[in-house]
């Protein structure tokens, strides 16, 4: 008998702060970025997804958008140690999962997105959840969208 396990996607308030002062820090020393580097935009946060299992498959995504708006999901490799060195654009993992409310919508409609590229998505997370205890995503709000409208998590099966 399989088990289905609900991990839900956490933001993570302190680095998302670190992250925001790494931007500040730059503009007001009127310095660039490194070659690569992947600043934090205003629209992003830093979320997290704590495995407690590490033998999972990818079963759905649970995403709830409680107004119109864009949510966009992007994981970092398992290169990035956000204490030791900064986000750079090689760590950010393909493809992201998009989902979104368009105005029209029924409150009671399924959110949309592109079902191919969040499954490949969801699929990969389970391989990386193999050798993993967290993982980051940059969650990036867009349309109307925002982090108090949006609820998200991510189902696997738990494998034996």
């Amino acid at each position: 008998m399989s088990t289905e396990l609900e991990l839900p996607f956490r933001p993570d308030n302190e680095l998302t702060e670190m992250m925001r002062l790494r931007v500040q820090s730059l503009q007001q020393r009127g310095q660039k970025r490194q070659d690569g580097e992947r600043l934090l935009r205003p629209n992003e946060a830093v979320y997290r997804l704590d495995f407690s299992k590490q033998s999972l498959r990818f079963s759905r995504w649970v995403v709830r958008l409680a107004q119109v708006g864009r949510l966009t999901i992007t994981a970092t490799s398992q290169l990035w140690t956000p204490d030791l060195t900064n986000l750079m654009t090689r760590q950010l993992l393909e493809p992201a999962g998009t989902f979104w409310r368009a105005q029209g919508d029924a409150n009671d409609a399924p959110v949309q997105c592109y079902e191919a590229d969040t499954h490949e998505f969801g699929e990969r997370i389970a391989e990386l959840a193999k050798v993993r205890k967290v993982m980051y995503f940059l969650f990036a709000f867009a349309e109307g969208c925002s982090p108090e409208t949006v609820d998200s998590s991510i189902s696997f099966i738990v494998e034996s």
